[in-house]
């Protein structure tokens, strides 16, 4: 029953989809592109040779699937790889990382015949799902047609574990449904087989194991020349709506920044205008990325207003401030910035990633604070001192380099259960 009603809602939603397709495509026309794939509609042929499906939602994911991506390429060469996203940020990220190594298509929404058509175009052998992305249609009706879902690289938090304990009539099939899973951690692990998961391993997070492409390191360079070599930059990675107000607010109070240049980057690309608005609102100087203005001594903030350059601006930083931790909205991934380096703040909401996130703090790679008024006056202080930050950058580098072999992990516990399903021959 309570499945039904979940489908049922779908199907309520339907004729709202399109509407939300067009609203999010005014700023973002990768949502008006291939529409017909959302509901599984695949106008190119499928692959002549066997399908590996993976999904990876957004920008996030599909970055963190680069060293799996590339494994099941080399190791597996006789199949083709169809790699589906939510995003549109996502299937950019997708096409710049892996141009046509894979065939990348929409996952269709959630709905039994989107499904279908999705199953029996692409006849995948196996999925592999990144981080938490479930879809009980889709896992069902996989199911149903003998292809094994894996759920890698899988991470659940205590909030989202509560989440799904409450639709545990949904939820606990599903889970169970999977081929397997592997967590990054044995918390992960825990909150996902007291939901109804099987064969679930801890084998790390292979976000550790993406390697920095010099294409950013330079990029870095180029941008830390535009910003002012001599000049301290600080960075405001992913932040979400709401907190880019408290951190303008709280810059302008914290004189010791007067001379430096914060860089802001929202993680939602159809926030940028509305950001540079807010911003020059506030009678702060400005300048956009995306533009040929010159970053001048009078400028206070660059908005990062580019899509698939956080990496680049991460080497283009002193300190890095990693956003949707002001507010109650769990944070995001710090190990972008850490992985090149830079002393990574975060502050007192990450639910999300809470188990990577005090580990670095408890490494000294990371510092945790209170509100916005704490945040600007402890990036006061660190790009004052030297000595801290050098200790901190150490101890980051230190502690990627601690956490890597994530993907070695992850396909020894895949490979013997991707070498049980059928193989082209090469």
């Amino acid at each position: 029953m309570a499945h039904a009603l979940y489908t049922l809602l779908w199907w309520i939603a339907l004729p709202l989809i399109p509407l939300r397709l067009w609203y999010r495509g005014r700023r973002e026309p990768g949502y008006l592109a291939h529409i017909g794939e959302r509901f599984g509609r695949y106008r190119a042929p499928p692959p002549a040779s066997e399908v590996v499906w993976v999904h990876a939602v957004s920008v996030g994911e599909t970055r963190a699937a680069a060293p799996l991506v590339d494994r099941l390429l080399r190791e597996r060469p006789g199949r083709a790889i169809v790699l589906t996203c939510m995003t549109a940020a996502g299937r950019a990220t997708g096409a710049a990382l892996y141009g046509e190594r894979v065939v990348q298509a929409w996952l269709p929404y959630d709905l039994p015949f989107a499904v279908e058509r999705f199953l029996s175009h692409y006849r995948p052998v196996a999925g592999i799902l990144i981080e938490t992305e479930l879809w009980p249609n889709l896992v069902r009706r996989a199911a149903a047609h003998a292809i094994p879902v894996f759920l890698v690289n899988a991470r659940l938090s205590e909030r989202s574990a509560r989440g799904y304990a409450r639709f545990a009539s949904i939820t606990r099939p599903m889970l169970a449904a999977l081929g397997g899973v592997a967590a990054q951690s044995e918390a992960d692990a825990e909150r996902l087989r007291s939901l109804g998961a099987h064969d679930v391993d801890v084998t790390g997070n292979v976000k550790f194991d993406v390697d920095v492409p010099d294409a950013m390191r330079a990029l870095g360079a180029r941008l830390r020349e535009r910003f002012g070599r001599n000049r301290a930059v600080w960075l405001a990675a992913s932040t979400r709506e709401g907190e880019e107000a408290l951190l303008v607010d709280a810059l302008a109070q914290e004189t010791r920044l007067r001379d430096a240049l914060l860089v802001l980057v929202p993680r939602h690309p159809q926030r940028f205008d509305d950001v540079a608005a807010l911003v020059r609102a506030r009678g702060v100087a400005c300048v956009r990325r995306t533009s040929d203005d010159a970053v001048t001594p009078d400028t206070r903030v660059v908005l990062g207003d580019s899509m698939g350059e956080m990496l680049a601006y991460c080497a283009a930083s002193d300190v890095a401030f990693v956003g949707g931790s002001l507010l109650p909205l769990g944070g995001q991934n710090l190990i972008e910035p850490i992985s090149l380096g830079v002393p990574a703040i975060v502050g007192p909401h990450t639910f999300n990633f809470a188990e990577v996130t005090e580990r670095a703090i408890a490494a000294g790679a990371a510092l945790r604070v209170a509100d916005a008024r704490e945040l600007t006056a402890t990036v006061a202080r660190l790009l004052d001192a030297d000595v801290e930050r050098d200790r901190m950058r150490r101890a980051a580098l230190a502690f990627v380099e601690a956490h890597r072999g994530a993907t070695d992990r992850l396909w020894a516990w895949l490979a013997p259960r991707m070498a049980a399903l059928p193989r082209t021959e090469d």
